[in-house]
């Protein structure tokens, strides 16, 4: 049976029936450098990671193999949801391999591989994502996980055209 393909702006979701993966695409009007760097620099993270209606801050990164990372988000009622893991994997700018955890939720983490596709002045960004089982898989699909990524993908486009608008020389006159 042919995986499902879900796509949600220009955010590809690729969802096997019974599996314990999923694979989230998009392409960014960005250069890739500029892509990795919204994706690993502290400071640029609690601007488009995860829902919007959350606020998000960047406890920890350490972004090396072997490092580690903490993001703590808070809605509006002051409640936390901390999200944490560790890097396996950093081979700018092309990969990252590292753990991902929901504290509230523990035993039930993931490992999350980002890969950076260069094309030309554009960047297509994968995430794979394999979860300890279906179960838990399925568990985050139910949870409105296709609409927070394509949510959170969106975010992470609007400032990546923020920061080329940024990086363009003005024209003199």
């Amino acid at each position: 049976m042919e995986p499902r393909r879900k796509k949600m702006a220009e955010t590809e979701l690729i969802v096997g029936p019974g599996k314990r993966e999923v694979t989230i695409r998009r392409t960014f009007d960005a250069p890739r450098d500029l892509v990795w760097q919204a994706c690993t620099d502290p400071e640029l993270i609690p601007r488009w990671w995860g829902p919007e209606d959350l606020t998000t801050t960047v406890d920890e990164m350490d972004v090396r193999s072997g490092g580690s990372w903490r993001i703590v988000q808070r809605d509006a009622g002051g409640n936390e949801y901390v999200f944490f893991g560790a890097y396996r994997e950093i081979a700018p700018p092309k990969r990252i391999a590292e753990t991902f955890e929901f504290e509230s939720m523990p035993g039930h983490g993931l490992l999350e591989t980002d890969t950076f596709e260069d094309l030309g002045g554009r960047t297509m960004l994968t995430t794979h994502l394999v979860f300890r089982n279906a179960e838990d898989r399925e568990r985050m699909l139910q949870a409105g996980m296709k609409e927070e990524m394509a949510g959170t993908m969106d975010r992470l486009a609007a400032l990546l055209a923020n920061l080329i608008v940024r990086r363009r020389p003005i024209p003199v006159r």
